[in-house]
């Protein structure tokens, strides 16, 4: 990760991931993608809870928004995680590729 996105998150009030991410991780783990010094719920808690990050949750409203966006890409768990920013008006931070094009994160993207 890059100083200035370390810089970001530092400087910022509230720092949070959906709970998508965390899915995702745990994918990656099940793959054998990644590889994590403890089973990957107590990484998690250990990694979020301690740093202050919150974790936020999927609700009707983020999944309804995940359908309604802009069909750009098709991965429906990146869907929810730029729904998740847009129903939280947060900033959001990734280095997936395709964020980008999305019209609906015009201005919540932080992009590097």
């Amino acid at each position: 990760m890059s100083e200035q996105k370390i810089n970001i998150i530092e400087q910022s009030e509230r720092v949070a991931v959906s709970v998508i991410s965390c899915f995702e991780i745990a994918q990656l783990v099940k793959r054998e993608r990644l590889i994590l010094p403890l089973p990957v719920n107590e990484w998690l808690q250990e990694a979020l809870a301690p740093a202050g990050i919150e974790l936020l949750p999927l609700s009707l409203a983020i999944t309804c928004r995940a359908v309604d966006l802009t069909d750009i890409y098709k991965d429906p768990f990146d869907r929810m995680i730029i729904a998740t920013a847009l129903d939280y008006k947060a900033k959001l931070m990734s280095v997936d590729g395709h964020f980008k094009n999305y019209p609906e994160l015009q201005g919540y993207l932080l992009d590097f």
